[in-house]
């Protein structure tokens, strides 16, 4: 059975949980998040900044055809290896304003592990406009890659 990353996005409320358990140990996990080399590879996109330590910040672009499609940046606020990483996420020329992201990673058995994302929007009509967008098959997407990427680590 494949696994599939749950989001859930209660009403009237301007926040999505997202959960997914991976077939990985909980390190490989957290190193997919904060190596670029092996973010670029299962994002697909091109890592521009990467200082993952508090206060730090990170930038990274997406191309098609040599023409730059998607930007995004943001801040790091806690970052504590294995545990848990707090930034903010900004996509650049977009009607979305910056959110809050927390990122916690758990280990499940030696070889799984669980990633929770709380994402705080300034509003539930931001939130509601991105999950309008095909936010859900993106991010299941992205996050099958990251296992299958991370797992060729061991």
């Amino acid at each position: 059975m494949e696994k599939k990353t749950k989001i859930h996005a209660e009403e009237a409320k301007q926040e999505i949980l997202i959960t997914r358990e991976f077939d990985l140990p909980l390190s490989l996990l957290f190193k997919a998040y904060e190596k670029a080399e092996i973010f670029e590879q299962w994002m697909g996109t091109k890592v521009l900044k990467w200082d993952n330590q508090k206060h730090g910040s990170y930038a990274f672009e997406t191309s098609h055809n040599n023409n730059v499609v998607f930007k995004a940046n943001g801040t790091i606020h806690e970052f504590i290896p294995n545990e848990k990483i707090t930034r903010t996420f900004e996509m650049e020329d977009s009607p979305f304003p910056v959110q809050l992201e927390y990122l916690y990673f758990e280990k499940v058995t030696d070889n799984s592990s669980k990633l929770r994302m709380h994402i705080i929007f300034q509003s539930i009509e931001f939130r509601d406009k991105l999950l309008q967008m095909p936010f859900a098959q993106g991010i299941n997407s992205a996050h099958n890659r990251l296992e299958e990427v991370a797992a060729k680590q061991i």
